[in-house]
């Protein structure tokens, strides 16, 4: 196998890629309806083998990594009922507004979640969160040249408390290695960030860069 690889010329960077896979859905049900999202169960096909799943068919989301002119992020405490904790987080939402752009719904969560409109947007990473039994993906954007907007949004419920920090990426980086933080959203922000910053921020794209995974999580949706 390693000589394989190393014919075909690639390096091992480039060797790993996540590949789309077609499989043949055999039969395919929704066995529960939420407020948010459904449970699925789909039977299909693969390795000759006839399979059955269930997973959360989730709207996707996008999340936004706000950074200043002094390299700080801004993290945000929330209550989350599932773990029982107000967790740092960052400013994020769902897809579930149908059509909307994601670049359109990041600046849009940007604004309910903290007040802020940006005027220089990256895209910082794509991930999925629990491809074993969900198929939520999510897109972090980078925000940049900040300006409050003309009046706060009125919030409730868990996000009534919602507490407000600007961090250091620095000291958000020792938070995330010493596990002090849990939220995979800030984690990968962070981490990615960290990495980015140190390659001159090159790996940044632009905020409306087409987003293959959705496309082709979209495309093969049932």
């Amino acid at each position: 196998m390693r000589e394989a690889i190393e014919a075909s010329g690639l390096n091992d960077a480039e060797v790993l890629m996540d590949q789309p896979a077609d499989v043949e859905i055999v039969d395919e049900s929704t066995v529960f309806t939420g407020r948010v999202w459904n449970i699925r169960h789909e039977t299909f096909r693969y390795n000759q083998d006839t399979l059955g799943r269930d997973f959360v068919a989730h709207t996707g989301a996008v999340a936004v990594l706000v950074i200043d002119d002094e390299d700080r992020i801004l993290a945000i405490r929330q209550y989350r009922h599932a773990v029982r904790l107000r967790e740092w987080e960052i400013p994020s939402g769902l897809l579930d507004i149908e059509g909307e752009d994601p670049l359109e719904a990041a600046k849009r969560e940007l604004a309910e979640e903290v007040d802020l409109v940006a005027d220089d947007w990256s895209v910082l990473s794509d991930f999925s969160t629990s491809p074993g039994g969900s198929n939520e993906i999510v897109r972090i954007f980078v925000a940049r040249s900040l300006h409050a907007i003309d009046e706060a949004f009125d919030r409730r419920g868990e996000e009534a408390d919602i507490e407000l920090r600007w961090v250091s990426l620095d000291d958000a980086y020792e938070a995330a290695l010493n596990r002090r933080i849990t939220n995979s959203v800030i984690l990968i922000a962070i981490l990615s960030a960290h990495a980015s910053r140190a390659r001159g921020w090159s790996t940044l794209l632009p905020g409306d860069s087409p987003w293959p995974m959705r496309r082709w999580r979209d495309a093969t949706a049932r």
